[in-house]
């Protein structure tokens, strides 16, 4: 085997998305993570539904298995159901925030120094 011959293959891939990108397949905002298309709204709902809805549900379960395994009534329940769902208010609200960043984009204001 000749040493160019993967040179090759990498620049006929160069070549490739530099055509699909100039066409406009590759690298739209809507076809991207966190772009701008339609579904944009829609998968924020749905993220942030499912952000509230799971901690309340975990906050719910821990309560009751640990009321089951002490023997305590709804004392655990009440407790964790309130952890649950200051935990989902405070997911979604990370959630809302972070709106329209990268995942791990750290603002300039917030950059920790040191």
């Amino acid at each position: 085997m000749s040493d160019d011959h993967p040179n090759k293959d990498l620049k006929d891939l160069d070549n490739r998305l530099k055509q699909a990108r100039q066409e406009g397949k590759i690298g739209a905002p809507e076809n991207r993570p966190g772009g701008t298309g339609d579904a944009s709204g829609f998968s924020m709902a749905m993220r942030v539904g499912s952000e509230l809805v799971s901690a309340l549900i975990v906050g719910v379960v821990i309560g009751l298995l640990l009321d089951n395994w002490l023997d305590t009534g709804p004392w655990f329940f009440v407790l964790f159901f309130f952890l649950g769902a200051a935990a989902g208010v405070l997911n979604v609200y990370r959630a809302a925030s972070s709106m329209g960043s990268a995942p791990g984009y750290i603002r300039p204001e917030d950059k920790i120094d040191g």
